[in-house]
């Protein structure tokens, strides 16, 4: 079980355990994500079989960009904080005042990584194809951790169930030149827990046709410092974190694999395309045309001789049509169709809040016509459904991110570099990581703000309470900034020697 010496798909490994169909719907989506398509054949007024591009919308790659923003962006901060708890003066747990190791070391790997800017971008893959898998390694140039993003069309669960993924195969597709001809290699990472503790396994193909993964061959091909078998200890989880859009995968009741935000909305994405590209062409077909008298327009002759004479009446237009006629009898005509402009944008609009329904968007997030955007206030207001789909797509992210968060501490716990581990450390828990997305789009700061003094003027919170919140500052920095103010309004209002012996307002 799991030798195999040739391959038409990846798929076909005995070791892969998922339904082929998976990764055609995830090419399916690719295509909708990517916005290519195939050119539109037609033929002209003459019978002629002619082609042109095809103008697509590309919604799916718009609604994922948007979301994705919305989920997690650069503003958003990980902690880890693995200190000891001690108990204050009023009994509540707090953690002593030094400094944590343990976030040193995350923040540096994420630095290294540009963690922030890369993971907003790779989420709109993740929404878009229905997964990303995340695979923390150690460069061995440099001897630091670095973060592998692998998407959809390259992850593949090996044993697993319809709530987690334990094992999986990740695939890495190159293309070498050799003898003239292109050679293209594909090599397969499994990750697996055997009885000896969690293996990483390497297997290399090679295939002279594109789409067939081909024979195995030695990882030296390609590889030459590459294990065929590592072995190692001490991992809790698996070396990669797997997420995936919230909402269950109707396509396939039993798959572990995700599901696109847009997988059930194909036929919307599909109809707007259509009315899109239409609509493009109807703009193409509508530029002006003029008929003129054929004696009104100029004879050029081409000066090598070889085509023949023809009329033009300017040669700077492309309006003008000669058409045989008298010139005294025959006007000039105008023969431009108006433009369906209001059709179209009626039409388009229409399909884009059909679209805005399946993917769980409020109403007037997208409009052709640019008039129909929300603000965040609103957002706020209307309890909206782009508001209660984000929180479902962030429950799942910030899971994945505290697992990626304890997958590259056992990383550095387990790899030695020059003699000394790369962290020494306590792995932390997933209740020790915390996740702050930025929920500035979605916070209403006026109306925040006077929720909190209400509640301080009617005297149910204390003050230093009202100005963490407000300020969105810790509780400490709190107590101390409103001691300050209360420092300065004793001091201003504190009596002068004058006003003790003649009164206010007697010199």
């Amino acid at each position: 079980m799991g030798i195999v010496d040739e391959l038409a798909t990846i798929t076909d490994h005995p070791k892969i355990n998922i339904d082929a169909k998976e990764y055609d719907r995830i090419d399916v989506d690719r295509t909708f994500f990517e916005g290519k398509f195939p050119d539109i054949k037609y033929k002209n007024s003459y019978g002629e079989q002619q082609k042109r591009p095809y103008v697509s919308l590309n919604m799916l790659q718009v609604i994922s960009r948007r979301l994705a923003s919305l989920l997690y962006n650069e503003q958003s901060k990980i902690t880890v904080d693995t200190r000891p708890l001690q108990t204050d003066e009023e009994g509540n747990n707090q953690p002593y005042m030094q400094p944590d190791s343990v976030d040193d070391f995350v923040q540096s790997v994420l630095a290294d990584n540009d963690f922030n800017k890369n993971f907003e971008r790779y989420l709109e893959s993740c929404l878009a194809l229905g997964g990303l898998a995340i695979r923390p390694y150690v460069d061995t140039n440099t001897g630091k951790i670095k973060l592998s993003w692998i998407q959809a069309p390259s992850f593949y669960p090996l044993r697993s169930n319809t709530n987690d993924i334990a094992s999986a195969a990740i695939a890495t597709p190159t293309v070498k030149v050799e003898n003239g001809r292109n050679a293209y290699y594909t090599l397969l990472e499994f990750h697996e827990w055997t009885a000896a503790g969690y293996t990483i396994t390497n297997e290399l193909y090679r295939s002279e046709t594109v789409g067939r993964v081909g024979i195995k061959v030695p990882l030296g091909k390609l590889y030459p410092d590459l294990a065929e078998t590592t072995l190692q200890q001490g991992f809790s989880r698996p070396l990669f974190v797997y997420l995936k859009p919230a909402g269950f995968n109707n396509r396939n009741l039993t798959s572990p694999l995700g599901i696109g935000i847009a997988d059930n909305a194909r036929d919307t994405l599909q109809q707007i395309n259509d009315a899109y590209d239409q609509f493009n062409w109807e703009v193409k077909m509508g530029q002006r045309r003029v008929a003129i008298p054929e004696g009104m327009a100029d004879v050029i002759f081409d000066k090598s001789g070889k085509q023949q004479p023809k009329q033009v009446f300017d040669p700077g237009q492309n309006v003008y049509m000669p058409v045989p006629g008298d010139i005294d009898s025959f006007k000039i005509t105008d023969l431009t169709t108006p433009i369906r402009s209001a059709d179209y944008i009626q039409a388009l609009n229409h399909f884009l809040k059909t679209l805005e329904m399946q993917v769980g968007l409020s109403s007037g997030t997208f409009s052709f016509d640019g008039t129909g955007l929300k603000t965040a206030t609103e957002v706020v207001s209307e309890n909206s459904m782009t508001y209660q789909t984000r929180n479902s797509h962030l429950t799942m992210v910030e899971r994945a991110i505290k697992e990626l968060v304890i997958s590259i501490c056992e990383l550095g716990k387990a790899t030695v570099v020059n003699g000394q581990h790369l962290f020494t450390g306590t792995i932390p828990t997933l209740d020790q990581i915390s996740v702050d997305f930025d929920d500035g789009v979605f916070t209403d700061k006026s109306a925040n703000a006077d929720y909190w003094i209400k509640l301080k003027a009617a005297g149910v919170v204390p003050d230093w309470l009202a100005t963490a919140r407000v300020l969105q500052i810790s509780d400490e920095d709190a107590k101390k900034m409103v001691a300050e103010v209360n420092d300065a309004t004793t001091e201003s209002t504190q009596p002068t020697r004058s006003s003790v012996l003649f009164g206010d307002g007697d010199a």
